[in-house]
């Protein structure tokens, strides 16, 4: 090339990237209209048969929330529990951890559960009057198991039905109580919290009655202690009438003097720590605070028909398209069969054929007369 002649250039076109993607989309729409009954007959069997199960064959679930907190801080019991580890001594159960109440647990245990499989409620489907365990177990009919079996198996039901929720910063707690029955739903709601607030109360009566007994004894004790070291200080007035000129009967009477002062400053405040425990005993209130009371429910919260019909007819056509797709998958795979098997057909008649020309050949050979 000289310099005179002009630079060659390519005008090719460009290439088209979309070629690919296209071909892909022309594709799989083909491939749908050749398959549409089967991606839209299997969505509308699944979606019928989902319908039926819920309209007919599927309890409602209703759901009863309450708002509730622990009102107890500490207070006059965790004050004296304070005084008894300053002495060294932990009564069972009192620690700084467990003043706070963990709803979450009790209110999921066995323990609380139990007590209220025997309340009674009214229910349209059994009737008024019937237990929660008879209710949650074998109904109207005659119980199949014993009453440990039965037990057992409302606990877990239970269980089940509830849901429980704390909301760490506001240190509330949110209760969901799930049955077939709206009333039934809030009645078990509201009976849950005042056996919650029993439990509590009872714990506490029992809390204070061993942080009682502890005072108690260590008044006696106190009152021994300083009744000893008053006697000692007396009697060492009573032989040292003149100490101004000994240093060390002075130190010895500030040691006694030391000793009853702090005595009587811990017999002091165990007795009015006493008194406090006594006013707690008597003293009525409600451990348990609720906040949003529980509610009959209006609408039930499960099952939820549109969403599931919805879902049942995306996993419909989902299944549907599986299903075209494996069709068309054996179909192709079968005419591939089906060639392979023509072309090996052929290949053996071809065989054959050539076997038959070279037995004529061969028996032209050694035969005289003329073999048509």
């Amino acid at each position: 090339m000289t310099d005179n002649q002009p630079a060659y250039r390519d005008y090719r076109p460009p290439p088209h990237y979309f070629e690919e993607g296209s071909s892909f989309i022309i594709d799989l729409i083909l491939f749908l209209f050749q398959h549409i009954k089967v991606i839209l007959i299997t969505p509308t069997i699944i979606c019928t048969w989902v319908i039926i199960q819920v309209l007919f064959f599927t309890d409602p679930v209703y759901t009863s929330t309450s708002k509730i907190m622990s009102s107890s801080g500490g207070g006059s019991v965790s004050q004296a529990v304070g005084i008894a580890a300053k002495f060294g001594v932990i009564i069972p159960g009192q620690s700084e951890s467990s003043q706070k109440w963990v709803y979450s647990e009790i209110i999921k245990s066995r323990t609380l559960s139990r007590s209220i499989l025997n309340r009674k409620f009214d229910t349209e489907e059994f009737g008024p009057k019937k237990s929660l365990l008879q209710i949650l177990t074998y109904g109207n009919d005659d119980p199949e198991h014993g009453m440990d079996t039965l037990e057992i198996r409302a606990v877990n039901i239970l269980l089940a039905m509830i849901d429980v929720s704390e909301n760490i910063a506001t240190h509330t707690y949110t209760v969901n109580i799930h049955a077939s029955e709206p009333r039934m739903a809030a009645e078990i709601n509201k009976i849950l919290i005042e056996e919650l607030d029993i439990y509590q109360r009872e714990f506490n009566r029992a809390k204070t009655s061993e942080t009682r007994k502890f005072i108690e004894e260590r008044i006696v004790a106190s009152e021994k202690e300083l009744m000893k070291a008053e006697e000692a200080l007396k009697i060492f007035m009573d032989r040292n009438r003149r100490i101004e000129n000994s240093p060390a009967l002075q130190l010895e009477k500030l040691r006694l003097s030391r000793e009853v002062t702090v005595l009587i400053g811990v017999f002091t405040t165990l007795k009015q720590q006493f008194e406090t425990i006594k006013i707690e005993e008597v003293k009525e209130q409600d451990y348990v605070v609720i906040l949003d009371p529980p509610e009959i429910p209006i609408i039930r919260s499960a099952p939820k028909k549109k969403k599931i019909v919805i879902l049942t007819g995306f996993f419909g056509i989902g299944l549907g398209i599986g299903i075209a797709y494996v069709r068309e998958y054996v179909k192709s795979r079968k005419e591939k069969e089906k060639e392979k098997i023509m072309q090996a057909l052929s290949l053996l008649i071809k065989d054959f054929t050539q076997m038959y020309h070279t037995l004529l050949r061969f028996l032209k050979s050694i035969i005289p007369f003329k073999i048509k």
